[in-house]
């Protein structure tokens, strides 16, 4: 983690035998504000600013279901951003929004851009499934390019996808949205590594999982190019933000798995990945009103 840390200084404009620079996730709002004026000022390709973010967060502790629409929605308590703590998609976010963004204004409304449909704030319209939703949503920022790396060899599930149930269930939220279904092309685990040098700093990543005979993307990280050319997959994962090889997070899956078995508990084992492309020439397309919610009907006592 050292050697990481001290390369993520190197890139980010750290000079060598000086403190490391104050990573992202113990900065206030107003310091991140200033780092990215600074970083829009002076790095102009968005790959290397996206890198140098990602890098600089390295070490953010990781915290699972984290962020929510509080205060503009109350059915929980979860605020609507987060410096302190990641959890595998809202790093992806918050990397691509700052990385984007010359200020904590437009990354603040970026982050929303890029976490709802439309840019609408609400539960309903968050991006919760990744490949139906996040994907599909945000096709001007990423464009899936499996089929096109894996060729021959690319592997297909099907997903549904009941987003009312969900809703309603986890969020206590009624709405009348429709089963919907897709088709899902992914580059089997064993062909990867044909593919990865195809890759750059960047892309997205997704880690397709499978068990009982089901499969869906359950982990979410970014591509950087290690010292060496090799490309390595940055993201956030328990206890904390890091930077490994594909190599590595594959065997990290398989010991997970293995100690599941061992112990007895349901096994989820790794597919394989969706890699999607960070487009060359972004257009953030601008967000859609603010719709007025609607004035909830209760019962009388």
């Amino acid at each position: 983690m050292a050697a990481l840390l001290a390369g993520c200084g190197k890139r980010d404009g750290h000079v060598p035998g000086t403190p490391l620079p104050q990573p992202v996730y113990r900065m206030t709002p107003q310091q991140v504000d200033s780092y990215l004026a600074r970083l829009q000022a002076t790095e102009p390709d968005l790959r290397k600013r996206i890198a140098a973010i990602g890098r600089r967060t390295i070490g953010q502790p990781y915290r699972l279901n984290l962020l929510g629409e509080f205060p503009y929605q109350v059915h929980d308590e979860l605020p609507m951003f987060s410096l302190q703590y990641s959890d595998c998609v809202v790093f992806a976010e918050q990397t691509y929004a700052m990385a984007l963004s010359g200020a904590w204004d437009e990354f603040f409304w970026m982050l929303q851009r890029i976490r709802y449909r439309d840019g609408i704030i609400g539960v309903a319209t968050r991006n919760h499934y990744t490949e139906q939703d996040w994907n599909v949503n945000n096709r001007w920022l990423v464009t899936d390019v499996s089929a096109q790396l894996a060729g021959q060899d690319a592997a297909t599930y099907e997903l549904t996808v009941d987003r009312a149930t969900f809703l309603r269930t986890r969020h206590h939220t009624e709405t009348a949205l429709p089963l919907t279904h897709s088709l899902e092309t992914y580059v089997p685990a064993a062909i990867a590594p044909r593919v990865l040098g195809r890759l750059t700093d960047g892309d997205l990543v997704n880690v397709v999982s499978t068990r009982d005979g089901k499969y869906w993307v359950s982990h979410v990280g970014l591509v950087v190019t290690g010292a060496d050319g090799t490309r390595h997959f940055l993201n956030s994962a328990e206890p904390q933000v890091r930077e490994e090889t594909f190599d590595a997070f594959v065997a990290r899956a398989a010991r997970r798995a293995d100690e599941q078995a061992r112990t007895g508990k349901p096994v989820t084992r790794l597919a394989g990945f969706k890699f999607l492309r960070l487009n060359d020439d972004i257009v953030v397309p601008p967000a859609l009103p603010q719709p007025r919610p609607v004035r909830a009907t209760h019962a009388p006592g």
